[in-house]
């Protein structure tokens, strides 16, 4: 294998019986045994266990003195395990390694924590980072990532996509989050921007005749971080020309498939379920549902418009108002103190309160219904709700009510707080299963109240579905897009659409964004003189690989699946940045700082 060492140390097995190994390693743990001394030596494919007998002085004495994380090199002859000291749990676990030389390459200093502490802090880890990665739940996250991205390469390379860099420096475009912006030293007052995603330049690949394109590739967006996202991320970023919608789905889909299987050994279904966007809101409130909970939204904004219950009322007869029921079976044994807790939460969401009803004895009417809002609604609206709801004895139904989004994302996360406790898992609300589904149909665009027009729920460079494009300036809200969203267990794994190929058509979408002939000019003028020479009809999906891993190793957050990744407040514990430039770089890149805003004390 090398001059230093002839195999891995975890890999080291009774398929060497009585041969002599050389092993290169790191010190998991030293046991000092009544004169024996055991080290259990790791590297990247695991451990072994070498054994230190007082009557090879030498060694010995080289043993007593190492300690954890010390670097050594080990010489010795593999010997089968005396009976019932066996670890079946390790590769190397029916044997041993009994040491005839013993050389420290490297001592290490005492080790902030011990590697296999599974109650670590997040500060803790990413700031001793090296030492996180050593250990073994993070070598293998790391190892399947890069298996992925091996599956992935191979698949789309059988296709004949070939994979082409595209700029890290770019023009700034602040459509989406926020832009990095880089300033230019030469071009005084200028700046470049960091790319939130390749997007234009896959486009322009397309027109320029490459067909089939793909990058694994950063990109970088400035934005509010939480779990599932990092200033720096990596998309697999694909694109081609002449498919269809379908074609796209279907390729893409058979893609993750094949990851899936290749990686870990897992089937997901075949073909992918398909919801259109209006349904996954209709029935989830979220357009990546968890298809993994079995709870559902029943509407019932038309059926309480004119109850008493003022909450429900005045929300069904807003404009915008939305009123919605969740059947919880079994939920009428749910403790007032969970009830409470699930009100707290899903204020988080806006909501202003949470109503329920307990269905006693659904039988007696209103007689075995418990709940403070009863008394204020009809017994016909009752057994309308009952009814439409489908709910049984013993079951508790929530509501919501208020303005569609705080609606749709208030009872949206509690579907899914529900179905993940031990509540929802014991009463069979949940199936732990693999559960993937194609989101399509979405919208074109959304309507900002704040700043009064309508914005891009994707991207800007969206088709249009066939027939929708001449409501692109009478109609915005009806246009219904080409785009499609991959969902699993749900997250959002990628998304992505076939794109306006015509500059006619991209134009008009630029005048229902409120972007003038003269902006848009300024801002995309190149991808407008691109799309008259010729365009093809082209389309693509950008996958997150870091949500991929993040979803295989059942990880909390993706930076359990990134080498050296950002806090949530956008620092690297680790290199400390960002940090203070000094005076003679910024004078440079023509850059004088402003006074620091005084902090007001609070």
């Amino acid at each position: 294998m090398s001059s230093m060492r002839t195999h891995y140390c975890g890999l080291t097995t009774e398929a060497l019986l009585g041969q002599t190994v050389s092993l290169c390693g790191w010190v998991h743990r030293r046991r000092d045994h009544g004169g024996v001394i055991f080290i259990d030596l790791r590297d990247r494919e695991g451990l072994v266990q070498i054994v230190c007998n007082p009557e090879q002085a030498e060694v010995f004495k080289a043993a007593e003195a190492v300690r954890n994380e010390f670097c050594l090199r080990v010489t010795g002859v593999v010997k089968d395990r005396l009976a019932g000291t066996v670890n079946n749990n390790l590769k190397s676990g029916k044997i041993e390694v009994v040491c005839a030389e013993l050389e420290v390459l490297n001592p290490s200093v005492a080790v902030p924590f011990q590697l296999d502490d599974d109650n670590l802090s997040e500060t803790t880890r990413l700031t001793h980072r090296v030492l996180d990665l050593r250990r073994p739940q993070m070598q293998n996250n790391l190892r399947l990532r890069y298996k992925v991205t091996m599956e992935v390469r191979k698949y789309l390379d059988d296709l004949g996509f070939i994979d082409i860099e595209t700029p890290m420096l770019t023009k700034s475009t602040p459509e989406g989050a926020r832009d990095y912006l880089v300033p230019s030293r030469v071009n005084a007052g200028s700046f470049f921007a960091l790319p939130q995603s390749p997007q234009l330049f896959k486009q322009l690949l397309m027109v320029a005749n490459f067909d089939r394109y793909y990058q694994i590739t950063k990109c970088f967006r400035d934005e509010d971080l939480r779990a599932d996202r990092q200033p720096e991320f990596t998309q697999i970023d694909c694109e081609t020309s002449f498919l269809t919608e379908q074609e796209i789905r279907d390729l893409f889909e058979d893609m993750i498939r094949k990851v899936f299987t290749n990686t870990m050994g897992v089937e997901l279904p075949n073909p992918f379920p398909v919801m259109n966007f209006s349904e996954a809101m209709g029935k989830y409130g979220s357009d990546k549902p968890d298809m993994r909970v079995k709870l559902e939204f029943t509407e019932l904004t038309e059926v309480v418009k004119n109850v008493e219950f003022k909450i429900f009322n005045s929300a069904a007869n807003l404009p915008n108002g939305r009123v919605v029921g969740m059947r919880v079976p079994q939920g009428g044994s749910m403790p007032r103190s969970e009830i409470d807790a699930y009100t707290q939460f899903v204020a988080i969401y806006g909501a202003r309160g949470l109503a329920y009803i307990k269905v006693n004895e659904k039988a007696k009417g209103r007689e075995g219904l418990q709940s403070p809002i009863v008394k204020s609604i009809d017994d016909a609206t009752l057994a309308k709700i009952l009814e439409l709801t489908g709910a049984q004895d013993g079951d508790l139904i929530f509501f919501g009510a208020d303005k569609a989004k705080v609606v749709n994302d208030a009872i949206g996360a509690l579907r899914v707080k529900i179905g993940h406790s031990e509540f929802g898992k014991n009463a069979g609300l949940f199936d732990d299963v693999w559960s993937p589904l194609w989101v399509i149909d979405f919208p074109m665009f959304e309507y900002d109240e704040e700043s009064d027009r309508w914005t891009a729920t994707h991207h800007p460079f969206t088709a249009p579905k066939d027939g929708h494009e001449d409501w692109l300036e009478t109609n915005p809200g009806a246009c219904i897009a080409k785009a499609y969203d991959m969902v699993l267990n749900g997250w959002e794994l990628g998304g992505g659409s076939i794109r306006i190929h015509r500059e006619e058509v991209q134009s008009k979408v630029f005048r229902a964004l409120k972007i003038d002939a003269d902006e848009a000019r300024l801002k995309f003028g190149f991808l407008l003189d691109a799309l008259q020479y010729g365009a093809p009809p082209h389309g693509g999906l950008a996958f997150g690989l870091d949500r991929i891993v993040t979803l295989m190793t059942k990880s909390d957050s993706i930076r359990d699946v990134i080498a050296f990744p950002k806090t949530q407040r956008a620092q690297d514990l680790l290199t400390q940045a960002p940090s203070e430039v000094d005076e003679k770089q910024l004078k440079e890149l023509h850059i004088r700082l402003r006074a620091a805003e005084p902090k007001v004390a609070s």
